[in-house]
């Protein structure tokens, strides 16, 4: 009998889905955009001018799906996928965290994004006001609700007794959505397609939709409405919550950008058509929403900005030679991330040891011999730094432009970056810019350049050096976005 029952109430949800597919109807809700009737500056900036720039921002939240940090890496399927079409166009690729989805909306048309990438689902009104790439993927929306207290020990058919299968019982019930979504608007088209009122209450403008999946797991609130695939990555990490009620049929996801840049859209447009056919981009996407396990150790993590906020287990090391050195310890923390990824028993071909990769040689100048101490390793890395640091200061005086030239010759040493120096200052550039010197330490590896006369020590893979100060570089911008300058961490945490 019970899955007698079970098999008529599912014939029933689908007979309620295909009602909606005949019924849906356009909301007027006070929540949505009232972009029918303004008209909304749009700046002029296309394909052609982001290029020459040399960078391409993307709007974002820090989330399981969008961006964040664990253990040091850069991670998030948003960005993983924004990284590699940034990489393909040839230039750098900057973030901006904006929770608010109105927000995200006034930047990219006044040009301080480029691309909205927030599991953004195509609207005909928000079709309106800005424009969307091909879709990703295509998702389905769910309602986000607690399992009944006790729900291990419940039969199946009593846990189904006491959640919400037929979205008619949500008539009289509070669900809360994030702010300006179009899960505002589901909700008000539901309202309507089941005759009764569901109390749909906005969230905080810069909640984002992972904090309210949060709250409902918490018992903060009753309900919340999201992507299927949302749901799925979020239902690892808390196990009280059910997924399985559908509120909508499947939704295209896709990428916004500004509508008076065509240029940039059919350059998204063909990289997201090739990049669907690879096996690279199925691979990122199992990595995000299929990978259980993988997910659930990242959301139990301290050292996830989803849950913990650190960095590394050595945020406390770090922050105290930063000090020293007068950086952003998070400029810091992303060389040793490079150098190592955190690992204090790491060794390098070259004999370089634990967290900054230091040379016995050099640590010996320090009084330093257990390099796999993290404190003493920590230590050797730092008074060295500090020591270039000291060497460049009477050459470079910008603090910004000193610390890629102390960058640079950690990595190769002082003297090839001093020979790249000369050749920039013989070949008429200004030696006091990394963005000219890099070009000569690059053509160090060439003959006519690595035999000149000013140059003293002689040939240098510098595409080595350039890609490490490069790297070091974007590791601390995406620190910066999500992760407090101020944030401290008491020593043994």
């Amino acid at each position: 009998m019970i899955g007698m029952s079970t098999n008529i109430r599912n014939i029933g949800v689908l007979i309620w889905l295909l009602f909606l597919a005949s019924s849906c109807r356009q909301s007027s809700a006070s929540n949505n955009l009232e972009i029918t009737e303004r008209k909304e500056f749009i700046h002029d900036l296309d394909l052609d001018k982001i290029k020459a720039r040399g960078y391409v921002t993307a709007l974002m939240d820090n989330s399981s799906t969008g961006l964040f940090i664990y253990r040091g890496k850069t991670m998030g399927y948003e960005y993983e996928l924004l990284k590699r079409y940034s990489d393909e166009l040839g230039v750098e690729l900057r973030i901006d965290i904006t929770p608010s989805l109105e927000e995200a909306f006034n930047k990219l048309n006044t040009g301080v994004g480029d691309i909205m990438a927030y599991n953004l689902t195509v609207t005909k009104e928000r079709k309106k006001r800005i424009a969307f790439t091909h879709y990703h993927n295509q998702q389905h929306l769910v309602l986000i609700q607690r399992k009944p207290e006790g729900w291990r020990e419940l039969k199946y058919h009593e846990i189904e007794a006491q959640v919400i299968r037929n979205p008619i019982d949500l008539i009289g019930k509070e669900v809360t959505v994030r702010s300006h979504s179009s899960y505002y608007d589901r909700l008000v088209n539901l309202s309507e397609e089941i005759g009764g009122d569901i109390l749909i209450t906005p969230g905080d403008i810069q909640m984002e939709t992972e904090q309210l999946i949060r709250a409902v797991a918490e018992g903060g609130m009753d309900y919340t409405v999201v992507e299927n695939n949302i749901a799925l990555v979020n239902s690892t990490y808390y196990r009280n919550l059910d997924i399985k009620t559908a509120i909508s049929f499947p939704q295209q996801i896709a990428w916004g950008i500004r509508k008076n840049a065509p240029n940039l859209l059919n350059s998204l447009n063909g990289w997201i058509e090739k990049m669907r056919k690879t096996t690279d981009y199925y691979v990122i996407y199992d990595k995000y929403f299929k990978s259980s396990k993988a997910s659930l150790a990242r959301s139990r993590s301290k050292y996830s900005t989803m849950s913990g906020g650190h960095i590394s287990p050595y945020d406390s090391l770090i922050q105290h030679s930063a000090i020293e050195l007068g950086w952003d310890w998070r400029l810091l923390a992303a060389q040793v991330f490079k150098e190592s990824k955190f690992d204090r028993k790491a060794k390098s071909w070259a004999g370089a040891i634990g967290l900054m990769q230091v040379l016995p040689r050099t640590a010996k100048d320090y009084n330093v011999t257990n390099l796999t101490d993290p404190a003493r390793n920590v230590h050797a890395g730092t008074m060295h730094l500090l020591w270039l640091q000291n060497l460049w200061k009477k050459d470079i005086e910008d603090k910004d432009e000193r610390i890629k030239f102390v960058l640079a010759s950690y990595n190769v040493g002082r003297g090839h970056v001093l020979d790249a120096v000369r050749l920039t200052e013989k070949y008429g550039g200004d030696a006091t810019k990394w963005s000219e010197v890099r070009e000569f330490l690059l053509k160090k590896s060439y003959t006519k350049y690595f035999s000149d006369p000013v140059v003293e020590f002689g040939y240098c893979r510098g595409a080595e050096p350039v890609g490490y100060v490069d790297e070091i570089l974007e590791i601390f911008s995406n620190y910066e976005v999500i992760i407090d300058s101020d944030q401290t961490v008491a020593v043994g945490d």
